[in-house]
């Protein structure tokens, strides 16, 4: 079989992601009539929550842009918002925050969709990520700064989308992450994808992973305190339009490995 040829039977994103959202938390009408100054790497944008579910935000720095779109915002944990922004000016990109508003710190990420051509046998929907703060003064953020983290190394999880949607991770490494589908459409199906991983305060984790099969990448947000995970997927249907859509599950730790230190994965 070619490098990332898929197998015989493999679903699509949009046959997988049908009703992937059905337990994912509300959004929330808390950030509409705000003004949301934001401070990252390089970068300055400024998100105008003209509404529950529409903004208008503006960019200075790396690049420079500005727009009125829809977006979503999740109230994930106390004082801290998934918020998720798929700009129409700029149809293969989509960008999630995580801000606290009271701490003020930041964790954006970038899903930007290349072709096979630039994705060389590597992911199609690679990702940025860029550690920020909430306001003018940087120095008035407080609490821990979002980093990546070893933490979930050799847990694994229960995903339940819903009903029809339940899967299995395994954190394997710094680098990677296996999966299996146990209740759905990709019922057999599994494989091991490129992931990442940060920690945004206690209780709190950020899951990114980049499918190899499919073009398709997800972010998502752990609050293990809550037993919820809520997401977002960037990547191409089977028709190939291009299509952000959100999910969210129920979760739960199924075991968690330890590993000596002379034998730790990467």
């Amino acid at each position: 079989m070619p490098p990332n040829a898929t197998p015989t039977g493999w679903k699509t994103y949009d046959q997988f992601a049908h009703g992937i959202a059905t337990n994912r938390l509300p959004a929330s009408s808390a950030l509409a009539g705000q003004t949301l100054l934001i401070e990252l790497e390089h970068l300055q944008l400024t998100l105008q929550c003209l509404t529950k579910n529409r903004l208008h935000w503006s960019e200075q720095g790396a690049s420079n842009g500005s727009g009125e779109d829809a977006y979503e915002a999740i109230e994930v944990a106390p004082d801290t918002f998934f918020i998720d922004l798929a700009p129409s000016s700029r149809p293969q990109e989509a960008l999630t925050l995580i801000v606290n508003r009271r701490s003020l710190r930041v964790l954006a990420i970038r899903c930007h969709i290349i072709s096979a051509e630039q994705a060389q046998g590597q992911p199609r929907v690679p990702q940025d990520f860029w550690v920020g703060t909430l306001g003018p003064n940087p120095q008035a953020a407080t609490g821990p700064v979002p980093a990546p983290t070893r933490d979930l190394i050799g847990l694994r999880t229960f995903q339940t989308y819903s009903p029809s949607h339940t899967y299995e991770h395994t954190y394997l490494s710094s680098q990677r992450y296996a999966w299996q589908c146990l209740v759905g459409v990709q019922r057999g199906h599994g494989d091991v994808d490129e992931a990442s991983y940060y920690r945004f305060d206690e209780d709190q984790y950020l899951f990114t992973f980049r499918e190899y099969l499919i073009p398709v990448a997800s972010v998502f947000f752990f609050n293990f305190a809550s037993g919820r995970s809520t997401g977002k997927f960037l990547g191409i249907t089977g028709d190939g339009a291009i299509a952000n859509n959100p999910a969210g599950a129920l979760m739960h730790k199924a075991s968690q490995t330890f590993y000596p230190a002379e034998a730790a994965p990467v």
